[in-house]
């Protein structure tokens, strides 16, 4: 059930509504949706794309389902707040409905995640209470396609606790130029451990997030989408580093995904200064990112 109601008008979103959900959407009838609808969408910076903004109130956390979670991204067991990624996890569904929805502009399928941000404002109890919103911020050209922005807020006791801002790559033909993605490079921070990751890493991060995408899940489904075999999930790995680094009770993260992780395999985790990356062989990137307290 949902319930329809106007929305403070924002900058981003001068005509945006709120659209009250009373449980979280099922993720694999919105995979297949976006999947079927994906070859008659035609991606472009100037598109129209969705207003609404979903609202999810009084989410508690399923325990259950969060010990699988930390127990595959490394954090430690039983914690009394919630890992700094996990709200991503809460709040995929409602983006999902969203990006699967006839109105959003941009194929599912292909679609890549490049970057995201958050800040964590103070930690979240596991045992508390909360309000999920999630919006499409825009559309932005990039040099090699279309971007768009997702946020994803968490609400408690009316205060925005944990917020996030998520790029996804639609790919088409362009002019090559890409203003609002300027390249930076830094000096690689030095290797600090090596991580050998299973073959069923992506279904056993699957089953903890509920992201049962084909790309992460075997070898045979993997190929159908043009990877040699399954790649792990994006914000895994940012899990995995945030898990190892650690992050502020109050902080921003930064990350941009540069690479996929094919599985079985390998990989590099480095850090240093509050910046980490992982790496694979011949020092391919997959991953950089910085943690800094607020």
């Amino acid at each position: 059930m949902t319930v329809t109601t106007p929305a403070d008008p924002t900058p981003s979103a001068p005509s945006a509504s709120s659209v009250v959900l009373t449980a979280p959407p099922a993720l694999a009838p919105l995979l297949a949706r976006g999947a079927l609808a994906s070859p008659f969408r035609r991606p472009r910076p100037g598109a129209a794309f969705p207003r609404t903004r979903l609202v999810l109130p009084g989410l508690r956390i399923d325990r259950a389902r969060l010990a699988a979670y930390e127990e595959v991204c490394g954090f430690p067991a039983g914690a009394d707040a919630l890992p700094p990624t996990y709200p991503h996890v809460l709040g995929f569904p409602l983006a999902m409905r969203l990006m699967s929805g006839p109105d959003f502009p941009l194929p599912l399928l292909g679609l890549v995640h490049t970057s995201i941000g958050i800040t964590r404002h103070r930690p979240l109890p596991a045992a508390g209470a909360y309000d999920l919103a999630v919006r499409v911020e825009g559309l932005v050209p990039h040099r090699r396609g279309t971007e768009a922005a997702v946020v994803t807020e968490v609400r408690a006791g009316g205060d925005v606790v944990w917020e996030s801002r998520s790029t996804y790559l639609a790919r088409h033909r362009t002019s090559g130029q890409d203003a609002a993605h300027p390249a930076r490079e830094e000096p690689a921070p030095p290797a600090v451990a090596e991580w050998r990751l299973a073959g069923d890493l992506g279904r056993r991060y699957g089953a903890a997030s509920g992201d049962r995408n084909p790309i992460h899940l075997h070898p045979l489904t993997a190929r159908l989408f043009g990877f040699p075999r399954a790649i792990a999930h994006g914000m895994w790995t940012v899990a995995r580093c945030l898990a190892a680094h650690g992050v502020p009770d109050a902080a921003v993260v930064r990350a941009d995904f540069r690479a996929p992780v094919l599985l079985p395999g390998t990989v590099t985790y480095a850090a240093r200064d509050g910046r980490f990356a992982l790496r694979g062989d011949g020092d391919r990137v997959h991953l950089t990112g910085e943690v800094r307290p607020t």
